[in-house]
């Protein structure tokens, strides 16, 4: 007698490439491949986006998480990739129906491990390009080779069959009832459908979101990275212009003191020609005419050198300024640059800044992960309390109540010989949800503060 083989549940592993699935295995040999067993040259040096499958016998999914592998120069996968695939598919939410009702989808914008979430990826699911759909026509085509349960309907035993007394014979209208069943199942698949459909364009409006929030993030910091270049590049011309200002006042010193010196040759020579006029007035007029042609001279030489060397740095002065001028402009040129590639749309952004990015995670309760942008650092730096409770849609007061009462959650309200009540509470976890003088008072001072409100 031989022993039948039953399907069963299997778990897979797909690649997607730009073209749809690429690849497809059990998850033994991804195993493998993890452990250096064997190596996939094929993907050397790419990041690829793969999904983790759990198939029923019936060759339909049940639960799938989307996560990247990264491969180096030898076609080997990254050493210290350790995602649990099977814990975030067995705790992920709901996810499309793909054939066996509702899968279990994990996701990047959709994790039950928040740790984990920047290693995961979101499927597409746009029409014609549905990942989830792919997904689930790749399994359908079983060209893994698994056990497919057979659909037959099995036979009732004979023996099994009960016949109902004769007082029930004569039942109401089964045809009434069966419609009625029927017109319950219907409205009922109806609702699960609805709800589906509502969770699937949820889950696409999140995705969108904190992709075009990336994208936006990418392109402010771009921006301010060109502003600051800009900055630093008119602060070193503000140093060249000093340093020519500065080097001006040196040249007028000098001429100064040439002058002095001038002034001085100018007297001596006035003693030397009032000695020589003590040997003869026709010497002296000689003297005299020579010492002044040369004085002369020498003084419209050095003047004259002089006003060129300052005409040169008036000019340069001049450029300076004009360049500083220019630069200024350009600055505010950049600016405008800056908010109108701010408005602009995801894929453009994109095609542009695809390989600059730089991601500030932070963990405040009730927000839980926040990933900052650049240009919000000095504001969350200034008060990442109010920076948290923006996060949270609250008022930073209120935020500060809520962190207090999640922290310990007891009643707040005062007894009459002033000591705290401090009785336990339920805690309320959304800070959008807490209500002072409601959510932080038990049963008795929360009916004492509805009193006070409504007198």
């Amino acid at each position: 007698m031989s022993m039948q083989i039953k399907p069963q549940m299997v778990e897979a592993v797909v690649f997607f490439s730009e073209r749809g699935i690429c690849k497809e295995m059990l998850y033994p040999e991804f195993e493998a491949l993890l452990d250096g067993v064997v190596n996939m040259p094929e993907f050397k040096d790419q990041q690829m986006r793969v999904a983790y499958v759990l198939i029923n016998p019936r060759l339909l999914v049940r639960a799938a998480v989307f996560f990247y592998l990264e491969f180096d120069e030898r076609g080997s996968p990254d050493s210290g990739w350790n995602i649990p695939l099977r814990h975030l598919a067995e705790r992920s939410g709901r996810g499309p129906d793909l054939g066996a009702g509702p899968i279990r989808l994990a996701c990047r914008s959709q994790c039950p491990v928040s740790w984990h979430q920047m290693h995961l990826w979101d499927p597409s699911l746009v029409p014609g390009q549905n990942d989830l759909v792919l997904l689930r026509d790749t399994v359908k085509r079983n060209q893994l080779g698994l056990l497919v349960e057979d659909d037959a309907v099995q036979s009732l035993a004979p023996e099994r069959l009960q016949l109902a007394p004769e007082d029930q014979w004569h039942a109401p209208d089964p045809a009434k009832e069966a419609a009625e069943q029927l017109a319950e199942k219907i409205e009922q698949e109806h609702r699960v459908k609805t709800a589906q459909l509502i969770k699937q364009q949820r889950l696409r409006i999140s995705s969108q979101t904190q992709q075009y929030e990336e994208e936006v993030a990418k392109l402010k910091m771009a921006s301010a990275e060109e502003s600051q270049k800009m900055l630093a590049q008119i602060q070193t011309l503000h140093q060249a212009l000093r340093q020519q200002e500065e080097l001006n006042v040196s040249l007028k010193g000098q001429l100064a003191a040439q002058a002095d010196t001038f002034q001085k040759n100018r007297e001596e020579m006035t003693e030397q020609l009032r000695a020589i006029e003590r040997h003869g007035r026709a010497e002296t007029d000689i003297l005299r005419a020579q010492f002044d042609s040369e004085l002369q001279a020498r003084i419209s030489s050095a003047v004259v050198e002089y006003k060129e060397q300052i005409a040169i740095r008036d000019v340069e002065l001049a450029y300076r300024n004009e360049l500083d001028t220019q630069l200024e402009e350009e600055v505010e040129r950049l600016k405008k640059e800056r908010d109108a590639f701010a408005s602009q749309g995801g894929e453009q952004i994109l095609e542009r800044l695809s390989k600059l990015g730089v991601v500030f995670v932070v963990y405040h309760p009730g927000a839980g992960h926040l990933t900052i942008p650049l240009q919000d650092i000095a504001r969350y730096q200034d008060n990442p309390m109010a920076y948290a409770a923006a996060k949270c849609f609250v008022a930073e007061p209120q935020y500060r109540q809520w962190l207090a009462h999640y922290e310990k959650p007891s009643c707040d309200a005062s007894l009459p010989n002033g000591d705290r009540c401090g009785i336990p509470l339920d805690r309320i976890d959304t800070p959008s949800r807490f209500v002072i003088g409601d959510s932080n008072c038990c049963a008795r001072h929360k009916a004492v503060s509805r009193l006070r409100t409504v007198s």
